[in-house]
């Protein structure tokens, strides 16, 4: 493609729409342990759910997926669901909150730019919790680009942040 054409600045993901296999199970996770606000439900068969009273942020649905298992690890698909913090105390309350519920983690990262804690929901799905540092303080190059990275998060360090 030899076009100049760049997304508008202001563009942003809308939502994300999950197949699961059981709404009452991703309900208690999403609603239950997040804390996601239950929008709409459609039976046992979908729910809109979202933060802040947003028609949703999240769409579960069983339409082609009920009692269905998770798909194979190294298959192509969704990675994961990022869920935006809005400050680092927030997201050292969600991984209490998770820790509290016995929610294993696959991971915690440093990115430079982000804090970032992930996990699984019932299904499998990825899902990413994390916040952002403020733009002033994330790493450039010298050619003032971002210079993200990957080092561990130290998650007593952020635990203290509820202190």
């Amino acid at each position: 493609m030899a076009d100049s054409y760049s997304i508008p600045a202001t563009t942003r993901i809308g939502h994300v729409h999950l197949k699961v296999s059981n709404l009452e199970r991703a309900l208690q996770f999403y609603h239950g342990v997040l804390g996601f606000e239950i929008i709409q439900r459609l039976g046992d068969e979908a729910a809109f759910i979202s933060a802040g009273g947003y028609h949703h942020h999240i769409g579960l649905n069983t339409w082609q997926s009920k009692g269905a298992s998770a798909p194979p690890q190294y298959s192509t698909g969704l990675f994961h669901t990022a869920i935006v913090y809005p400050t680092r105390k927030d997201l050292a309350q969600i991984l209490k909150r998770l820790l509290d519920n016995g929610i294993k983690l696959t991971g915690a990262a440093d990115h430079g730019v982000s804090e970032a804690l992930y996990l699984n929901d019932p299904d499998e799905n990825g899902v990413e919790l994390y916040w952002d540092r403020p733009r002033e303080d994330w790493p450039k190059a010298e050619d003032g680009s971002i210079e993200m990275y990957t080092r561990a998060l130290n998650l007593n360090n952020l635990l203290e942040e509820l202190n």
